[in-house]
């Protein structure tokens, strides 16, 4: 069995890896994830919910024979719920080494952003908490919202997901 991960993929291709993200959509906001966290993006499939798990965390799903937790991020970003549909889908994001589902409206595209393109984060409001934001990029007169995966969970909320 081959073990090349997008890491390797990434690097063999001599892509600039710090440029790259993954974009997708929550409500009418664009984001991004750097492309080297993303481990697989995966249509909706049956999640096993977790009694007393906190409100955003829709349980857990199996791939491939692994248990990954699978969070909704529109729950997590206190926007409302939305039904999911064809488009939805879930990004398998490396999370401090942990494997965390992300529940997603739709992903869009793989884009390189020059770090010119990419500004500070702003300390005016966006839809989420301006901590897990590493930078707002531009490309093609679109605003784009990059997100720091590490930052999205607290280390006491991956202690309660991985208890499960």
């Amino acid at each position: 069995m081959n073990n090349t991960t997008n890491k390797d993929i990434y690097r063999s291709l001599n892509i600039n890896e710090s440029n790259q993200y993954v974009t997708f959509t929550i409500d009418d906001e664009i984001y991004g994830v750097d492309v080297l966290k993303v481990y697989e993006i995966v249509g909706m499939t049956k999640i096993t919910y977790v009694p007393n798990s906190m409100n955003y965390m829709k349980g857990v799903i199996d791939l491939r024979g692994r248990v990954i937790p699978v969070v909704d991020m529109r729950l997590k970003f206190n926007m409302d719920e939305r039904e999911y549909d064809d488009i939805t889908v879930i990004l398998i994001v490396e999370v401090m080494d942990k494997l965390i589902g992300m529940i997603v409206d739709t992903v869009s595209d793989v884009i390189g952003l020059p770090e010119g393109s990419i500004q500070d984060t702003p300390h005016f409001s966006a839809k989420i908490d301006s901590d897990y934001i590493s930078g707002i990029g531009r490309n093609n007169g679109d605003l784009i919202i990059l997100i720091d995966v590490d930052k999205i969970l607290t280390w006491d909320e991956l202690e309660r997901i991985n208890r499960g």
